[in-house]
């Protein structure tokens, strides 16, 4: 039984070509196609400053006054209002207008960086929180199978016990029954796997189908920055936050350009007229948008921009706070997981390990029953789990603070 055992742990030792965390975001940065959807909406709205500051196209007319009939130069040379020409307008927006207008523009491009660089973190967190998933549902299964092998060697020696009359038909029940359970979650953890794999693939802009393998052994990590670190570094480096802030700059812009809605646009005109014989004729003037319905037209402007600044002020806020909340949670999650990796290392486990060695040995001289030897097993196998279970609840806190506050939070 023990050589069997051994043989089991022997055979999870085998070393795997394994693909590390790092490779994964460095290949999801590379080839995630929201990233590249942000980046590119982005890069769009790099375009827009220009655009907004620059004038409005120029107005060419070409035409002519005839005189004596509808056709082209008829009179041109004798009449004197008879004449070919061409004249170019340009409007101008008020002076200030175009500047704020490309101001307005760069603050909607500063935001949608942010937001690109919040669809950065957030694939890169999805990916780490994936393998970590990934990773407990393989190591649980090789836990699972490990435990299995056990008792199916107790499972013998029940049956040899049974068959010469110094156990009961129960204590075979009971462990053909606790195998069958293995069994049932050897099949929720390989779902599990497949799952993280489809989820992985799918970040990484893969063909869904392939595997990807985790290493058996994870470092545990450190969290090594204060809650009062995280909370101060997101206030000033979230990019969610960022974006909101450069939102309010954006409104603040567009109020003070409504309120420019009140002073009037003009068109520049000059055109040459030829007179046929006659002197040509030069024209110039200016042409005034008048904004005589300023109490419907840019009294409203003005108004719908105020709301707006306020509705971005609203949303900071509310992204502060429940930026605040999530780091608290995800903090508190992370600590209260790293305490109890340390309870079930270094006590929990030890200790069931010894409680089940006694038992097995309690049981093979006759002087335990199976049940109490089955209990003990049962519950080595389950604070195993549950410690690789607070290690994926370590590691999946930690990716998430670090996509909130964009800071390396721990080792």
């Amino acid at each position: 039984m023990v050589y069997r055992f051994l043989l089991a742990i022997a055979a999870l030792s085998v070393p795997a070509m394994c693909q590390s965390l790092d490779s994964l975001v460095a290949e999801a940065l590379r080839n995630n196609r929201e990233i590249l959807a942000a980046q590119k909406r982005y890069e769009a709205a790099r375009q827009r400053p220009d655009q907004e500051s620059a004038l409005p196209d120029p107005t060419v007319s070409l035409g002519y006054t005839a005189n004596g009939g509808p056709w082209p130069v008829a009179g041109i040379g004798r009449e004197p209002t008879a004449s070919a020409g061409i004249m170019v307008s340009q409007e101008v927006p008020f002076p200030g207008k175009r500047k704020l207008r490309g101001e307005v523009a760069g603050k909607g491009a500063d935001a949608e960086f942010q937001q690109y660089l919040s669809v950065r973190l957030g694939v890169v967190s999805r990916v780490k929180i994936a393998y970590h998933e990934l990773h407990h549902a393989r190591v649980a299964e090789r836990f699972v199978k490990r435990y299995q092998e056990l008792l199916h060697d107790f499972l013998e020696i029940a049956q040899a016990r049974y068959a010469v009359g110094r156990a009961a038909q129960q204590d075979v029940f009971k462990a053909q029954t606790q195998y069958t359970i293995y069994e049932t979650q050897l099949l929720r953890y390989r779902s599990d796997a497949i799952a993280r794999e489809s989820e992985i693939n799918a970040l990484l802009n893969r063909p869904q189908g392939g595997h990807i393998e985790v290493p058996e052994d994870m470092p545990e990590g450190e969290l090594r920055v204060t809650l009062e670190d995280l909370l101060a570094h997101a206030r000033t480096h979230a990019p969610v936050l960022a974006k909101e802030q450069k939102l309010i700059e954006r409104g603040e812009v567009a109020s003070h350009l409504a309120r420019k809605d009140y002073y009037p646009d003009y068109t520049v005109s000059g055109g040459y007229f030829n007179m046929g014989g006659l002197p040509p004729m030069w024209q110039f003037r200016v042409d005034f948008k008048v904004p005589a319905y300023f109490w419907r037209k840019q009294r409203a402007g003005v108004n719908e921009q105020a709301f707006l600044v306020s509705e971005a002020r609203r949303n900071y806020e509310a992204a502060d706070v429940s930026i605040q909340q999530r780091i608290q949670e995800d903090y508190t999650v992370a600590t209260t997981a790293r305490k109890l990796m340390e309870l079930y290392r270094k006590a929990v486990i030890p200790e069931a390990r010894l409680a089940l060695e006694s038992s097995r040995a309690s049981y093979e001289t006759g002087s335990l029953d199976f049940l109490s030897l089955l209990t003990n097993f049962q519950t080595v196998v389950d604070y195993e789990l549950m410690y690789h279970e607070e290690t994926m609840r370590f590691h999946v806190a930690m990716a998430r603070l670090e996509e909130m506050t964009t800071m390396e939070v721990g080792l």
